[in-house]
């Protein structure tokens, strides 16, 4: 794949604060990438200075080769939608549409047959003569996206263009969005704070925090191989449970030792990272003392239900203080029922344990 857009050393600081830190990052064309993180931890910022809405205090950006570091928005090849839609009220849909059509005097028949053409591509046929105020947030935000696109940018930005949206609406409109992006073959980067958005559209997800990189991967990539701490625990469900390194790749959590395969020094401290869906329910009783295959008994605490599916609470002696989150299938729950108190045998799937150095 072709590069087309780089990111070199970009450090951005507001007065003595660091709003992001030594931000190197490639984007080949065609992708969909997603900026992911908690609240200020500078995702939005890194978008609106690649827009040329905030300049940058070090580092250089190249699109399509050429150097935009320091060229106005106008003069960088972008469209771009707001998580506000940002419409003009006073005109109408087709007029909204064809705003960047007209500041750049295309013909107003040929601007008509994009307007139309665009409006068909969103689902939105016919709606020319409305004005935003008659539209819902959801039809909004994709005349907001028609009127980005209208120009054909190189690059499409999205700046968390679904948050004002209701739940249903907004994985709806993701899927659309990223059907569309697909089609169109358009180079996108989108901000979020939403690790299911992200997960379901992203071929690619930067996840940062307080103004650096901390991974770069595929959502594949991100949740089921997290580089550090943060990731494990920000991206999805997971169990953090307190360890100690033994010989042979074996961890002690408790009394129950579980076969991981790390690279720490026995007698350190670790953290274990484990996704709820990794700690399954098998037959059997209890294993006798001294053995582990990542299987060990321990009891229910609490089951919350969750429609497609329940998570148990579980504890006991064999995990010392510690509980863990389990998914279970409403399957298993129909055929076992899974009261309060009730012993439950669970395995840990094979290399599914994510160990860091303990703090």
């Amino acid at each position: 794949m072709t590069t087309f857009l780089q990111l070199e050393g970009i450090e951005k600081q507001f007065g003595a604060f660091t709003a992001l830190r030594s931000i190197d990052l490639d984007v080949q064309a065609g992708e969909f990438v997603c900026f992911l993180g908690p609240s200020g931890c500078g995702k939005t910022t890194l978008l609106r200075i690649v827009a040329g809405l905030e300049a940058q205090s070090a580092g250089r950006i190249l699109q399509a080769g050429r150097d935009i570091s320091t060229l106005p928005p106008s003069q960088r090849d972008y469209g771009i939608v707001f998580q506000s839609y940002a419409l003009f009220p006073n005109l109408s849909v087709a007029d909204n549409v064809a705003y960047g059509l007209v500041n750049r005097k295309t013909p107003k028949a040929q601007a008509r047959e994009r307007v139309a053409e665009l409006l068909q591509l969103v689902g939105l046929p016919g709606s020319e003569g409305k004005f935003p105020s008659q539209l819902s947030g959801g039809q909004q935000q994709r005349i907001a996206l028609a009127r980005a696109l209208a120009t054909s940018p190189g690059l499409l930005l999205l700046d968390e263009p679904l948050s004002a949206l209701d739940a249903i609406v907004r994985v709806h409109l993701r899927q659309e969005i990223r059907s569309l992006q697909r089609k169109l073959g358009v180079t996108t980067i989108m901000v979020t704070h939403d690790q299911e958005e992200a997960l379901s559209v992203a071929d690619r997800i930067v996840v940062m925090n307080h103004g650096v990189i901390e991974q770069v991967g595929t959502p594949q990539e991100v949740y089921r191989e997290p580089a550090s701490p943060f990731v494990a625990d920000f991206v999805g469900r997971v169990n953090v449970l307190t360890g100690r390194a033994e010989a042979d790749g074996v961890v002690r959590v408790g009394t129950t030792a579980f076969h991981c395969g790390h690279s720490q020094p026995p007698g350190k401290e670790v953290k274990v990272y484990l996704r709820p869906e990794d700690v399954v329910p098998t037959p059997g009783a209890g294993l006798a003392s001294g053995e582990s295959d990542n299987s060990f008994e321990a009891s229910v605490e609490k089951v919350e239900f969750l429609g497609a599916y329940c998570l148990a609470r579980v504890g006991g002696a064999v995990l010392g203080e510690h509980r863990l989150q389990v998914v279970l299938s409403l399957n298993f729950l129909a055929q076992h029922g899974l009261e309060t108190g009730r012993p439950l045998r669970l395995t840990v799937l094979p290399g599914r344990l994510r160990i860091f150095g303990g703090a």
